[in-house]
């Protein structure tokens, strides 16, 4: 406490720290966009798992107001993640190649901090080197994902969420489950609940992600094509086949399974007393 008078600032975010990691490896204006654009999304990434950690927590408590809010930050961060694209897309593909050469075998592909975040959100289908060579990544590829946490939080509030789905191996990949859905759908039949809330929260992160694949996808296309990623990976093509991977499957099933509330009127035949 005795510092913090003298506090400033600059200090306080690091900033000659901060300032001093742009390094860009050649004289074109636009590497330095494309450098703290990346930077940028390495900080919300760091910030989404943060979010996402205290998320799961939260949910295991049972804490719905909790659970809840901190969804729906994640949900917004994912919106501001996506909106740097418009940012990123005003580099034409002529300015991107000036400095395309210099960036080696680099690629967005090697970020361990969005591995991690896939992982933390149910995917397991890592290649054994990735694994092996990432601690983090490992331990969040082996515990219980988002989804789980969720499925904990829907029991512990009474809903009939299947044995076999709470006790399952989390270091597997996560399957659609009927007995799961049926209890989802119990869940939406109050709409206006607690946990359907929650659940409409996660939807929302489900989407922002998946949002985020997209444009992350078109961006691509947009500035190199058809041609092959950095790093030797297939570029736009790779990213095509990631889109529409939902991490929460069924939470998205069950919207093609609800039926209309038994008390709803028809549309456009609302009734008039007297």
């Amino acid at each position: 406490m005795a510092d913090s008078p003298t506090m400033t600032y600059g200090g306080y975010l690091r900033l000659d720290r901060l300032l001093s990691c742009q390094e860009p490896k050649t004289d074109a204006h636009d590497e330095l966009l494309f450098v703290i654009i990346h930077q940028v999304y390495e900080l919300w990434f760091k910030q989404i798992l943060h979010e996402a950690a205290l998320l799961q927590r939260r949910l295991e408590d049972g804490n719905s107001a909790g659970s809840l809010h901190t969804a729906r930050r994640i949900a917004k961060i994912l919106k501001t993640v996506v909106g740097q694209l418009d940012v990123l897309e005003t580099m034409t593909p002529r300015q991107f190649a000036a400095f395309r050469g210099e960036l080696g075998s680099s690629s967005g592909f090697q970020s361990d901090q969005f591995r991690e975040l896939e992982a933390v959100l149910g995917r397991r289908s890592f290649p054994a080197s990735d694994l092996r060579g990432d601690e983090r990544l490992r331990a969040a590829a082996s515990r219980p994902s988002l989804l789980d946490s969720l499925l904990r939080y829907l029991a512990g509030r009474g809903y009939a969420i299947p044995v076999a789905a709470l006790e399952r191996d989390f270091a597997e990949p996560w399957e659609p489950d009927p007995g799961v859905q049926r209890a989802l759908l119990a869940v939406y039949a109050d709409e206006s609940g607690p946990a359907a809330e929650v659940c409409e929260a996660l939807v929302d992160v489900d989407e922002g992600v998946q949002e985020w694949r997209y444009r992350h996808l078109k961006m691509v296309e947009r500035t190199i094509g058809a041609k092959v990623g950095t790093g030797g990976s297939a570029g736009a093509d790779y990213l095509r086949s990631t889109l529409f991977a939902p991490a929460f499957p069924d939470l998205w099933e069950v919207r093609s399974q609800t039926e209309p509330a038994e008390d709803a009127e028809p549309a456009g035949e609302a009734s008039h007393d007297g």
